[in-house]
């Protein structure tokens, strides 16, 4: 299933939640911020499994090991990877 979900390409969208309460079908949800140098899910889960990087996706590794929100040991993944690269 995993697989599956990963080869699809459909990895959703992630939000923060600033307030508690119900949410239904047909409301509207506003971004209140974005950040400029922030790397999408897709963009992180590509990374995750590609099985090599090109010259294009060290910039984007970079910038990922920048998003806070990403844990650690993706980060150290995604380091040990770039470094393989420059090897």
């Amino acid at each position: 299933m995993v697989k599956r979900f990963l080869a699809s390409g459909r990895t959703g969208f992630y939000l923060g939640v600033t307030r508690e309460g119900e949410v239904a079908a047909g409301d509207e949800i506003t971004v209140l911020a974005r950040d400029p140098q922030g790397v999408s899910v897709a963009e992180i889960t590509r990374l995750y499994v590609a099985k090599r990087y090109g010259q294009q996706d060290a910039g984007v590794v970079r910038r990922a090991m920048q998003v806070a929100a990403l844990p650690e040991s993706w980060k150290e993944y995604l380091r040990e990877r770039l470094d393989a690269m420059n090897a």
